[in-house]
């Protein structure tokens, strides 16, 4: 059985750091794009950051700069470093990989697993 878990959400001041991990299990994703999501109350699920096989990134206008997205392909993890986080950032943070495709994509529709889910505050 798949299972993506994520670790490393919380309560962090604006300004601030936190790490987001990602651990996948059940399938190798090494030769699939995988991305970040987040979804705020009342707002739909956008894309965060996307890296695909071969390590091309994607990331939305809104965190550009200040997030990095990475990953291991020997630990099948993917992670999200974000930096000078904004009260704007507040939101649940959802980690998708791909069944099929190597491509970093936008769509949350190309991602056919995902994990639970991490919450994500930044206090003003």
């Amino acid at each position: 059985q798949v299972q993506l878990a994520e670790s490393g959400g919380g309560l962090v001041q604006a300004g601030g750091s936190l790490r987001l991990s990602c651990a996948a299990s059940g399938r190798d994703f090494s030769d699939n794009g995988m991305a970040w999501f987040r979804q705020a109350p009342g707002k739909e699920r956008e894309l965060v950051a996307a890296i695909s096989s071969g390590g091309t990134l994607i990331y939305a206008d809104a965190v550009k700069g200040r997030f990095t997205i990475s990953r291991d392909k020997s630990k099948n993890t993917v992670d999200l470093q974000m930096n000078n986080l904004k009260p704007e950032d507040t939101a649940v943070y959802y980690c998708a990989a791909r069944q099929f495709g190597a491509a970093a994509i936008e769509k949350s529709t190309r991602y056919e697993y995902w994990g639970q889910g991490t919450q994500v505050t930044v206090s003003a």
